[in-house]
């Protein structure tokens, strides 16, 4: 099976950096939609960043600026390197894969808190 395995997060403080990993195992294709969603206490899952197999990026506008989202074809990873980080961004970083006519798979999550 396919599974999609987050590290990185953290506790760091308002101003500091963290970069997550997303390891993609189980397939020897590498050429889905991924990215990262979070969600904070009390919200709804929001869209951070994705990127296609192509490289091209989007990102939500709160993160701007801030945040780089990349992919590595040999490891099989994607990366988010939050910079600047603010306390709005604390919050379960989930990595997801896009299934063609098939939905989301998601991972198992990260925590990354931000203190001010």
């Amino acid at each position: 099976q396919v599974q999609l395995v987050e590290s990185g997060g953290g506790l760091v403080q308002a101003g500091g950096s963290l970069r997550l990993s997303c390891l993609q195992s189980g397939s020897i294709f590498f050429l889905n939609t991924m990215g990262w969603y979070r969600q904070a206490p009390g919200k709804q899952r929001e869209l951070v960043a994705g990127i296609t197999s192509g490289g091209s990026a989007n990102y939500a506008d709160s993160v701007k600026g801030r945040f780089t989202i990349s992919r590595d074809s040999a490891k099989k990873t994607i990366y988010l390197q939050m910079n600047n980080l603010k306390p709005e961004d604390t919050g379960v970083y989930y990595c997801y894969r896009e299934i063609v006519r098939s939905g989301t798979q998601w991972g198992q999550g990260t925590q990354v808190t931000v203190s001010s």
